[in-house]
């Protein structure tokens, strides 16, 4: 299994790093012969996600690494470290494209009228980014990759990008150049916006917590009702490692069971937590008598 998800992810990360390159070129060249700096200020976007593609994907490899005696529960929150470090990026990339937009809005000299081919290039953008973001986030999901989703959902905002550009290169032809380092600024905010996101998350799961808390104790309590001779499942405790989740539980069985009774009982509500539930790797469930 990890085998697989391991070369799922690889070429979820292969898929991102070369389109998203392919798009840089695309998008620095044509916005600087088109005389377009929304466009160059999506490339430089682009080239961020070459970057982040690569964060991504070496925040995967190491959570992938199985459990050793320095981290005895597996080093999943490397994923969830990633998407941080990605979104310190963003933010950089998102100020400096921004602070650029606003120079070029106080000198208006600085400022030309693109031509068609950045409208062309616009249009393959919203195009490549769709299918790109689409495919990398519905890969992140099946194989339950914080990483590669926020790398994924990063890409989605480029479609976005793409779109406002369109619409900004026309309305700067039709008679308001400082449409296009207006869109630039744009630009800046969405990818703000995106970071603001991919932090919430991220930092969820390197604190240990899922959004889905509720859920899993209310299925894993079902669980535990529905096995004979054990009930009450409490001290429910959920451990988020970004990639999977690791669960602990003490629950009340017959106190006039055997040991390799009770330990039967406690065996089958492991695999059936870890069968039923998505997402969880290990459980340890402590028995205790009805009455103590």
């Amino acid at each position: 299994m990890d085998e697989e998800r391991n070369k799922v992810g690889k070429k979820a990360s292969a898929v991102a790093i070369g389109s998203n390159c392919f798009l840089t070129v695309l998008n620095i060249v044509v916005g600087l012969t088109g005389g377009s700096y929304a466009l160059i200020a999506e490339g430089l976007h682009t080239l961020s996600d070459v970057i982040t593609s690569v964060i991504a994907y070496i925040g995967f490899k190491v959570g992938q690494r199985p459990a050793d005696e320095k981290f005895t529960s597996g080093y999943g929150r490397a994923e969830a470290i990633a998407g941080l470090i990605i979104v310190m990026f963003l933010t950089l990339i998102a100020f400096e494209i921004m602070n650029t937009a606003r120079h070029k809005l106080m000198d208006p000299e600085t400022i030309t009228i693109p031509d068609n081919l950045v409208l062309i290039m616009a249009a393959v953008g919203i195009i490549l980014n769709f299918v790109i973001s689409r495919y990398i986030i519905k890969i992140g999901k099946e194989i339950n990759s914080p990483a590669i989703v926020a790398d994924g959902e990063h890409q989605k905002t480029d479609i976005y990008t793409s779109v406002v550009i369109f619409i900004g290169v026309f309305v700067a032809k039709i008679g308001f150049p400082q449409m296009d380092p207006i869109i630039g600024f744009l630009i800046g905010l969405l990818i703000l916006k995106t970071t603001y996101t991919l932090a919430k998350e991220n930092l969820l799961a390197v604190m240990g917590g899922s959004p889905d808390d509720k859920e899993i104790v209310s299925k894993i309590t079902e669980i535990v009702d529905g096995t004979p001779d054990a009930s009450n499942a409490h001290n429910i405790k959920l451990d988020n490692f970004s990639s999977y989740i690791i669960v602990n539980l003490d629950v009340k069985i017959d106190g006039n069971l055997t040991l390799y009774e009770a330990d039967k009982i406690t065996s089958q509500i492991e695999g059936k937590i870890s069968e039923e539930i998505d997402g969880i790797k290990s459980v340890s469930v402590k028995a205790s008598p009805f009455e103590e």
